[in-house]
């Protein structure tokens, strides 16, 4: 008998019918020669430090560090678990054949092997690699099993990820808890968790000491335009005063009139961070309602795996994109087809293909996030948002490019002793492109983001009347002070961007796509990071806005250890289980590393002859005394 084991029920039940396994018993379905099982996302955990030795349970000092001879791993402590636990145990020990129907990933893949090797699984395994949930999908995954071996990598990179957490995790939360917080106040710290919280705590403090500073704008308003002076911010009132008297009353001329045509290319395919920010930004939803929704949609056969930090497709999905695209033609919300008109201008054409939209050598294991080509029903309304974003997106990468035209205009204005220069600069659509299938879709309460005064207002378009080299003619002046503003605090797409680019703040797709590598955190963990930190009222929302905790900011002032809070170790660290996960970095030298960077810690932190402490708040203190009971 073949035993498949997937990771949710309903995704168990799909898999079965498609193979066959029509029969429904407790925990698992049969026929056609398979039995098909599941799991509930994680059944096994690694050992927590008792299970060790007994000199663990208690915290104290003198027991740091705590590092296993061997790492262990266990069931979790649930009936549930244990029960369905049992039933995969029975199945496995009978099977000629395991099949790893885990989702396609390194967690996936941790998830299933941690339950084989508990069950003393001793049969050949097979692993099932898709990246959509559709039938024909599940098909060809099946006409196209892997061997299990070749995924050892993508284990060894999981596996080393859950020791390093646990390592860090365990004696430093310990040794801050003991060292700092009196034992009365549990200070977590983690591997990703405490730079991210590192990055909230630094903005803010950038925004409570900024100081505001004035500055003096200069322009002029001539045929009902207004021109900025090219010579910037003056610093002192005098000064702008004296520019403004030198143009008062003095004719404007237009000294030179460009204009250059210019195109822009469609947006890259969603990865999920990129998704995870568009809905934070348009819809205010939180990282972690984006992941939900896109594994609901996923689960559902309309989108592809989303757990993914590539915006690229593979070469051999260019054949399969017509279908797609059908799919999405047919599709209605409303009973209106809502993509239908997008669509229609490309149909029964050869589709265009660029290398920033198939490149196989930026596609490890999944591809960027895209439809199915199934023609979604009965979705809620944050799903269809969300589908909607990813189709729009998907369309407009075989749109043609937006072309537009750029016209800049120079004037001046001719003083006793000099001349000041102005500008304006507009921007004129002339077709449209891929511009067309943008939804108008933004929250209208949007905070500003990063680097941008507001990420709509840069979309907009200004067209400026006809101005001819040489024409003069009246002119208003206007001299206005303005104050130096503070950074943004950050939001949950901001900092999504800062985590994926170890702090440093980019614009640019392409460099940034080049800094994913160093990014703190994987994808599909970066939501439950930022969850960690509200649970542990480390950070709270104001609105949109991420806004830490006096005790988050006390917890940053404490660590003094660079390596604890700093986003670019904690960026090379993933890189290093990156390259682990491709064979360029071995994972017991990744483990070694990081046994002496925590003995070292441990170290520093005992040795601090300071008297440092953290505020005990009464509410934490009642948790600390009650979770240690618990224990």
């Amino acid at each position: 008998m073949i035993v498949c084991i997937a990771e949710k029920p309903s995704v168990a039940r799909d898999i079965a019918r498609i193979i066959g396994a029509t029969s429904s018993h407790e925990g698992y379905m049969e026929g056609n020669g398979f039995q098909v099982t599941w799991t509930f996302g994680h059944l096994c955990t690694l050992k927590e430090p008792h299970d060790y030795t007994p000199m663990w349970k208690s915290w104290s000092l003198t027991s740091l560090p705590m590092i296993p001879d061997r790492f262990g791993i266990k069931l979790i402590d649930d009936q549930g678990i244990k029960k369905q636990f049992s039933i995969i145990e029975g199945l496995m020990q009978k099977a000629e054949r395991i099949v790893n129907c885990g989702d396609a990933g390194q967690e996936g893949e941790l998830i299933q092997r941690w339950v084989m090797q508990k069950a003393g699984a001793k049969c050949p395994v097979s692993r099932l690699w898709i990246s959509s949930m559709t039938d024909e999908a599940i098909r060809e995954g099946f006409q196209n099993l892997k061997d299990q071996q070749d995924y050892q990598p993508l284990y060894l990179a999981g596996l080393s990820r859950a020791i390093g957490d646990w390592l860090l995790g365990m004696n430093a939360t310990r040794l801050y808890t003991l060292k700092y917080g009196q034992n009365r106040q549990v200070l977590s710290i983690g591997r990703v968790q405490t730079p991210t919280l590192a990055l909230i705590v630094n903005r803010q403090k950038e925004i409570d000491n900024f100081k505001p500073e004035p500055y003096w704008v200069l322009a002029t308003v001539y045929r009902d335009t207004t021109f900025t002076a090219t010579k910037g911010k003056f610093t002192s009132k005098e000064d702008g005063e004296a520019a403004f008297a030198t143009i008062e009353g003095k004719p404007f001329e237009v000294t030179k009139v460009e204009k250059k045509e210019g195109k822009e290319q469609p947006p890259q395919l969603y990865d999920l961070t990129s998704l995870q920010v568009d809905c934070n930004r348009k819809f205010g939803y939180s990282a972690e309602m984006t992941l939900n929704l896109i594994q609901a949609l996923y689960e559902k056969k309309y989108t592809t795996y989303p757990r993914v930090d590539t915006q690229y497709l593979s070469d051999d999905i260019y054949p399969k994109c017509p279908q797609t695209l059908n799919g999405l033609y047919q599709t209605k919300f409303g009973g209106v087809p809502v993509y239908a008109e997008y669509i229609k201008p490309i149909g029964g054409k050869p589709l265009k293909k660029t290398k920033r939209v198939f490149d196989t050598s930026k596609v490890t294991d999944h591809h960027a996030i895209i439809p199915t080509g199934v023609i979604p029903q009965n979705l809620s309304d944050a799903e269809q948002k969300v589908f909607d974003l990813i189709a729009r997106r998907f369309i407009g990468v075989f749109l043609p490019d937006c072309k537009f035209s750029t016209t800049t205009v120079l004037g001046e204005v001719k003083g006793e002793e000099e001349s000041v220069e102005f500008k304006v600069t507009g921007k004129e659509i002339l077709e449209p492109g891929w511009r067309v299938v943008r939804g108008v879709q933004a929250s209208e309460n949007a905070e500003s983001t990063e680097g941008s005064e507001n990420a709509e207002k840069n979309d907009e378009e200004r067209t400026l009347p006809t101005f001819v080299k040489g024409e003069s003619g009246e002119h208003k002046p206007t001299l206005t002070e303005k104050w130096t503003t503070p950074p943004p605090y950050y939001n949950e797409a901001s900092l999504l961007r800062a985590m994926e680019t170890a702090g440093k703040f980019v614009e640019d797709e392409t460099l940034r796509a080049a800094m994913k590598e160093n990014g703190i955190g994987r994808p599909s963990s970066r939501a439950g990071i930022i969850e960690t930190l509200f649970k542990r009222r480390y950070i709270r929302r104001e609105k949109k806005r991420l806004v830490a905790t006096p005790t988050g900011i006390e917890l940053i002032d404490l660590i003094r250890e660079e390596l604890l809070k700093s986003c670019e170790l904690t960026g090379i660290w993933e890189k290093k289980l990156r390259d682990i996960e491709h064979q360029k970095y071995d994972a017991q030298q990744f483990i070694n590393e990081l046994k002496q960077q925590v003995t070292d810690i441990v170290r520093d932190v005992m040795s601090d002859p300071t008297n440092r402490r953290i505020t005990i708040t009464p509410e934490e203190a009642k948790k600390t005394k009650r979770g240690k009971k618990e224990k």
